[in-house]
């Protein structure tokens, strides 16, 4: 049986990744930067596999291997 996160529209959870990043004092070019981190896209790209309605299985490319920067 697969995680049902990876069957879930990623535009449907993005929303909520953003409010509880902002519930925690982040910003939503925080959770942005983690997303185009973990999924290599960069702002276009990352726009246009949440205009398209993919789950996290079928946007996600190959992991990435360094870590982001946080900007404060």
């Amino acid at each position: 049986m697969k995680p049902r996160i990876f069957t879930t529209a990623f535009s449907s959870i993005y929303p909520m990744y953003i409010q509880k990043a902002e519930k925690k004092g982040r910003s939503k070019e925080e959770v942005d930067m983690v997303t185009r981190w973990l999924t290599g896209y960069d702002e276009q790209g990352l726009q246009a596999q949440i205009d398209k309605g993919l789950t996290w299985r079928r946007s996600l490319p190959k992991p990435r291997r360094s870590t982001p920067t946080p900007q404060k």
